[in-house]
């Protein structure tokens, strides 16, 4: 039959040494302890690790969050891990909110470790923990440890064999704190520590977790007199008082010291009194905020415990009421009920300080001098960070698996060049436009164009009977004037039509019977330019009256001298006048 205590069944102790001693050194490292020790068969561990037990509070009490919301919130957390220094500097208000929402369990380890330094920590004394690890330690603090190592959460997977992986790597990282504060050694407050922190991160990142929380969150806790406790217990008194007078007076009617009830809760920082979905929501304020949320948490438990007469009235007495305060109401422990209350705590880390002074000066007036000394109280992430800022470097995430995946970028560089390599070689090279004359061009064009060229296939020109010699020199584009008695003008060259073959290589005089322009027509202005002479006379044919009422429609041959062949069609041109221009000659 189940036995309870503190409202919890109990578990038999017998099922956890099922295995002796001798058989557990000869376990070889592969699975679980809880497989090695045979729990899988019979109970299953829940998702805290826990194989039923001390912590049964944690599914009962835990929140679930929807399974889209977690993944939102681990994509910011991403982000804000990847840029920790600017969040922490500018927009550290957000930090904390997203804390106190609570941390995604995939990246809460790493979280952790960067909130509490420890990432800088270990990044600025690269090997020093392999370095206090491969030391033999102080024999005294070794045979404590190794006493308390099965008493930390012997339910939880990790810990439930002796000498199992967690057991090991708890005692390498107590006796390296040992060996990293001598003065200090070793406290069994300690274990529960960095055994939470072991959960949730390897051991030398456990390691520089529990430095950061020994030394700026809670200094002195763990030294030699537990002074520092002692005055956090008045402390924990005087802020009863505002936040609870009922409370605050019965137990003071009572003297009832706060060293009795609040010590396993501020040195252990509720890991062995809260259900654990509450012990990690604690956490993540408390790495975030410092202090204060621990204080807060106590005052939470004492006012929802101590705070209404109708409770009071069953703990009449100093017995009653340690009873009443080591079995709290698993209802006020609930992880939604504790974090609104602990947020609606009027309690700041300036009215922290301010007591602490407080109550340093009674210790003086009183006691005498604190034999321990420890150094300044850290309030929260922020101040740490700012007392000790980090370089770049010390921020960076080293992933532990590094996967070797060719490099896309470089081959969509090397398909962008192919392809236009591609188009550069499909391109044509844009040919030289062939410049052609206007065959209709206005009366105010330049003489060069021709206005009114030939149709090709009207009265090409016939062949001449005696054609005169080839000239060795090309002639003149342009002829003489005709005499002043014959008003003839100078024709202008049209040029042939692009689709009929070029000429022969000498070209016979114009026909004596072509029809040529009226005399009655006046000439063109002269050129600017003299024409060349030529080489030889052409015939001048008298005009026709039948040519004289046709001359706006009548065309001149091409001149006689024309180059040779090896001028291009396009440069072979005639010569003809508009009526108008002939007027104008007239």
């Amino acid at each position: 039959m189940a036995k309870t205590e503190n409202g919890r069944p109990s578990v038999d102790m017998g099922s956890i040494r099922t295995l002796n001693s001798s058989h557990m050194e000869d376990e070889s490292s592969l699975g679980s302890d809880s497989e090695i020790n045979g729990f899988t068969s019979e109970r299953q561990a829940d998702r805290y690790g826990f194989i039923g037990g001390a912590q049964q509070y944690s599914e009962e009490s835990a929140q679930d969050v929807p399974p889209e919301v977690l993944r939102q919130r681990e994509v910011k957390w991403l982000d804000m891990l990847s840029h920790w220094d600017k969040w922490m500097i500018k927009r550290f208000n957000k930090v904390r909110l997203r804390c106190q929402k609570g941390i995604p369990p995939a990246l809460r380890g790493r979280a952790w470790l960067y909130l509490s330094g420890g990432k800088v920590k270990r990044e600025q004394n690269q090997g020093k923990f392999q370095e206090l690890d491969s030391q033999p330690g102080d024999p005294k603090w070794l045979d404590v440890i190794e006493k308390d190592l099965h008493r930390q959460f012997p339910f939880h997977e990790m810990f439930v064999s002796r000498g199992g992986h967690g057991q090991q790597d708890l005692f390498r990282v107590l006796k390296a704190y040992t060996l990293y504060r001598p003065e200090e050694g070793y406290c069994q407050a300690q274990a529960p520590i960095a055994a939470v922190l072991l959960m949730h991160m390897p051991a030398e990142d456990a390691f520089w977790g529990l430095v950061q929380i020994c030394e700026k969150y809670l200094p002195g806790y763990y030294s030699p007199g537990l002074e520092a406790i002692q005055l956090d217990g008045e402390i924990l008194f005087a802020l009863l008082r505002r936040v609870s007078p009922l409370a605050f007076r019965h137990l003071e009617k009572y003297k009832i010291d706060p060293i009795l009830y609040m010590t396993e809760w501020f040195m252990c920082a509720f890991s062995r009194t809260l259900p654990w979905a509450s012990v990690l929501r604690v956490w993540d304020m408390f790495l975030c905020d410092g202090v204060k949320i621990i204080f807060r948490v106590g005052l939470v438990l004492l006012k929802c415990t101590l705070g209404t007469r109708e409770k009071l009235k069953t703990c009449q007495g100093l017995y009653e009421t340690m009873e009443l305060l080591r079995a709290i109401d698993p209802r006020y422990m609930q992880e939604g009920f504790l974090v609104r209350e602990i947020l609606e705590v009027p309690v700041t880390a300036r009215d922290v300080e301010k007591e602490h002074h407080t109550q340093v000066k009674r210790w003086k007036k009183n006691r005498g001098e604190l034999n321990f000394k420890p150094a300044p109280r850290m309030h929260g992430a922020r101040i740490i960070m700012l007392a000790e800022p980090p370089r770049r470097q010390d921020l960076q995430q080293n992933p532990t698996i590094v996967l070797e995946v060719p490099e896309p970028p470089q081959k969509l560089n090397k398909g962008k060049e192919e392809r236009k390599s591609k188009k550069k070689k499909s391109m044509k090279k844009p040919t030289a436009l062939e410049e052609i004359p206007n065959p209709y061009p206005l009366p105010t064009d330049p003489p060069s164009q021709s206005l009114n060229p030939p149709p090709p296939s009207l009265n090409p020109p016939p062949p001449s009977l005696n054609p005169p010699p080839p000239s060795l020199n090309p002639p003149s584009p342009s002829l003489n004037p005709p005499p002043p008695s014959l008003a003839t003008p100078p024709p202008t060259f049209d040029p042939p039509p692009p689709t009929f073959d070029p000429p022969p290589p000498t070209f016979d005089p114009p026909s004596p019977f072509l029809d040529l322009p009226s005399p009655s027509l006046a000439p063109p202005p002269p050129s600017s330019d003299p024409p060349s002479p030529p080489q030889y006379a052409s015939v001048t044919p008298e005009t026709s009256p039948e040519t004289e009422t046709n001359s706006n429609h009548q065309q001149s041959a091409p001149p006689t001298g024309l180059p040779a062949a090896k001028e291009s069609a396009l440069q072979q041109s005639t010569q003809s006048l508009s009526s108008s221009e002939q007027d104008t000659y007239l």
